[in-house]
């Protein structure tokens, strides 16, 4: 393929470099002459090992050239990626300024040419950000078929970004509508590339980084507090990664229920009153009980929204496949609920009110003395003839809820169990 580049930065010389190891013709476009002049010499205009080796083989071999010129970039080539720095503005927003620049000059040569061409915008961009330019600059083109826009996130590190785009962790391509490009599309993505709509490919790459900064500021904080108490905290850090089942895993990251239980909630607790009476300021563990109690209020505020009088709440223990209740997110659900004048109905089949003990005991005493009215004992007494189906838990078959449910019922999926949309009622997801 013949593919222009604009912005000669770290993602846009390294992208140039390596898509002429695929036999790409490469074009880099910026509008600094001295990266021009000195991609042109073969040589790279950033400090990234395997970089220089790279261009200057490029170069050698006759498949990378770099100019000034947008309109002669965009005629000479069949797609363009853009690779433009996206700065933060004085007030932490992002700016776009250069992609937006870009869009338009680009557009503005394709209306000019009337040649059919393909888009791919790699510099980060908040979601909305594709599908707004498009609607600003490029609508015209792409409704008239000239042009094919998609959003191809980076995951590259500086130190590591020639390495990481020949053996990428992960591969994201977003489409205006999530469709599958064409096989010459798909070529320049890889064949592993998950292919998503634009919002989406633009949010993964938000989350990874949010991700990588949580994760570091969580061990730094980790850090701070055993330094102050003489613990190795390296040391604990490397027994935390040894556990791949919960911790460097899948597991917990789904979004859904807030946390409860007997052991989080506490352990939280304990650990930042721990840091506070030490002295130790730790603000990203301080805040997740926080963010806990406000994704709870969400959760509150999308089942008011829903506007049903009668709520069926499935699964009332903080996690399935146990009776446990202790600061369980659905007590305090029926409760608000209750007190706001709902009928509240709750179907969960681990639940034994005559052998609850302690604590647990203790709980449904003081917070829910009336569960035992409130508690179904079959799935059809509980689903009654409609109302907000609330599915906290898969403490139900899809096929015995498939017989019982009607379109007198919504569900109001808490679990992310995609099954649900299956049934015959309207489906909402809590938070996807």
């Amino acid at each position: 393929m013949k593919i222009s580049i604009f912005g000669l930065g770290y993602v846009g010389a390294v992208t140039a470099g390596c898509l002429t190891l695929r036999g790409h013709e490469v074009t880099g476009v910026d509008v600094h002459a001295p990266k021009v002049e000195t991609l042109n010499r073969g040589e790279a205009p950033i400090i990234e090992p395997g970089l220089p080796e790279l261009l200057k083989q490029a170069r050698e071999n006759g498949l990378l050239k770099a100019t000034t010129d947008v309109e002669a970039a965009v005629q000479a080539t069949d797609v363009s990626l853009v690779c433009v720095g996206t700065p933060s503005a004085i007030t932490g927003a992002l700016d776009l300024r250069f992609v937006r620049q870009v869009a338009a000059q680009i557009g503005d040569s394709l209306r000019a040419s009337g040649k059919k061409h393909a888009l791919v915008f790699r510099s980060t961009m908040l979601p909305g950000s594709t599908a707004g330019i498009v609607a600003e600059f490029l609508s015209d083109l792409v409704s008239g078929g000239q042009l094919q826009v998609f959003y191809y996130p980076e995951f590259l590190r500086e130190g590591a970004a020639v390495e990481d785009f020949l053996k990428p962790s992960i591969v994201v391509a977003g489409t205006q509508t999530g469709d599958r490009p064409d096989a010459e599309m798909m070529e320049l993505f890889g064949a592993d590339a998950a292919i998503v709509n634009w919002n989406t490919a633009e949010m993964i790459k938000y989350a990874c980084n949010a991700f990588h900064a949580t994760k570091i500021a969580f061990a730094n904080e980790i850090g701070r507090l055993g330094k102050e108490l003489g613990i190795d905290s390296g040391m604990v850090m490397t027994l935390l990664c040894q556990d791949r089942k919960l911790n460097l895993s899948p597991y917990y990251m789904r979004p859904g229920n807030p946390f409860g239980g007997s052991c989080l909630p506490k352990d939280v607790r304990a650990l930042t009153h721990f840091g506070r009476q030490n002295g130790v300021s730790l603000p990203v563990l301080e805040n997740l009980l926080q963010s806990n109690e406000q994704h709870l209020r969400n959760l509150l505020l999308r089942i008011e929204e829903a506007g049903q009088h009668e709520v069926i709440i499935l699964g009332l223990s903080f996690k399935s496949n146990t009776d446990d209740l202790r600061e369980s997110a659905m007590v305090d659900v029926a409760q608000t609920l209750l007190g706001r004048g709902h009928a509240v109905r709750i179907y969960d089949p681990q639940l034994n009110l005559a052998q609850l003990v302690g604590s647990n005991k203790r709980l449904i005493d003081t917070k829910m003395p009336h569960l035992a009215s409130l508690l179904q004992k079959d799935l059809a007494s509980a689903l009654g003839g409609g109302g907000l189906i609330v599915a906290a838990q898969r403490c139900a078959s899809v096929l015995d809820l498939g017989r019982l449910v009607t379109s007198n019922h919504r569900v109001l999926d808490v679990n992310g169990w995609p099954e649900l949309r299956q049934l015959p009622c309207k489906y909402e997801g809590f938070c996807w």
